[in-house]
């Protein structure tokens, strides 16, 4: 008797599934769209016609990420539909901060067996984060791959471009001592930090997943898998009417790690601890692990999601502006000389 005849679906890989995965997502990636898009997905690649007469000369700003182990934390919980949000805001977040307005988005989706509604969850979110940032979802890919991930589990990551025009990037040159630092509030961990930050929550304390999160009425899922903030409409806005000289994005490394990467030579910045409002999440974390500060500020960002770099001029306004915008911020910190071997960031008040 002749064996069985094998197919595609028998090893693990449904191609019928990735069909109607495809059909659930159209509707959300088409609500993404900008005039520039000229195809609908399914194509071999994204088609995106600049417009280079808004620009005198453009330059294209690509930026690449993931999300880390605050997947896991979205496994625990069985909640797909804001990681999609945290993937854009990695990446969107990062070429802001060089000027540059985000045009487009593609995502990678990479597990062990795919479920259409789950998956399409997930786009879901990534849809929703580029609406957030403006920029339009124009392809992907979806890789179903037996036997590499553990049941349940997935990875994502995510690709954007931007645009700028050369004579408004920003890459922090035009910082000067005496500049103010502002610093716009984070929505919470964002997605830097997991890995210590579930080991403190789900072990040291001892909490579950649907347990209540101290000195909340939220549960530990709900705190945890807040989405990344995504500041692009708010810095664009800025960028209109305000000269903003060094932009910091606070992700893995912390205030400690990031602002340094936009300091010229010579400048050093005073972060003083006493100007902003730490969420409660932070003391918790550093209480749960007796986190010694300057580990807390290499580690998370300690509820500030963006550091502008200004003129002592513009501040105030520029306060103004983003309260309007409906964010919070306050002036941390300001830039001063420094020689060389100098820290270049000192947490003052610790």
């Amino acid at each position: 008797m002749s064996e069985k005849s094998a197919t595609y679906k028998d090893s693990g890989v449904d191609i019928v599934a990735g069909n109607n995965f495809v059909n659930l997502i159209k509707p959300l990636v088409k609500a993404t769209s900008r005039p520039e898009v000229l195809a609908d997905i399914g194509g071999f690649g994204g088609l995106f016609s600049l417009n280079t007469a808004k620009y005198k000369n453009p330059v294209l700003v690509s930026g690449t990420d993931g999300v880390g182990t605050k997947l896991k934390v979205a496994f625990l919980a069985n909640r797909h539909d804001t990681i999609g949000i945290d993937l854009v805001a990695m990446c969107v977040n990062d070429i802001i901060v060089q000027g540059a307005e985000p045009l487009f988005f593609l995502d990678y989706l990479a597990t062990g067996k795919l479920l259409p509604e789950k998956g399409a969850e997930i786009v879901k979110g990534i849809a929703e984060g580029c609406k957030q940032a403006g920029c339009a979802l124009i392809g992907g890919e979806t890789a179903e791959m037996p036997g590499f991930y553990a049941d349940g589990e997935y990875d994502v990551a995510g690709f954007t471009v931007g645009v700028v025009d050369r004579e408004n990037i920003i890459d922090g040159s035009c910082i000067s001592v005496g500049n103010n630092l502002i610093g716009i509030a984070s929505s919470g961990l964002h997605s830097n930090g997991y890995s210590l930050a579930r080991t403190l929550i789900l072990e040291r304390l001892g909490l579950s997943i649907d347990d209540k999160f101290p000195g909340t009425e939220s549960t530990v899922a709900d705190i945890l898998l807040t989405p990344t903030k995504i500041y692009v409409r708010s810095i664009l806005n800025l960028l209109k009417d305000f000269t903003i000289n060094g932009i910091a994005h606070i992700t893995g490394g912390g205030l400690l790690e990031n602002v340094p990467r936009v300091l010229p030579k010579g400048c050093q910045a005073h972060i003083y601890l006493d100007k902003w409002e730490r969420p409660n999440l932070f003391s918790v974390l550093q209480k749960a692990g007796s986190v010694e500060v300057n580990e807390m500020y290499r580690t998370f960002n300690m509820g500030i999601g963006m550091v502008l770099a200004v003129s002592e001029a513009q501040t105030e306004e520029i306060i103004d502006r983003l309260n309007g915008l409906g964010e919070t911020a306050w002036v941390i910190g300001n830039v001063s000389a420094c020689n060389d071997g100098d820290e270049r960031v000192e947490l003052l008040g610790v």
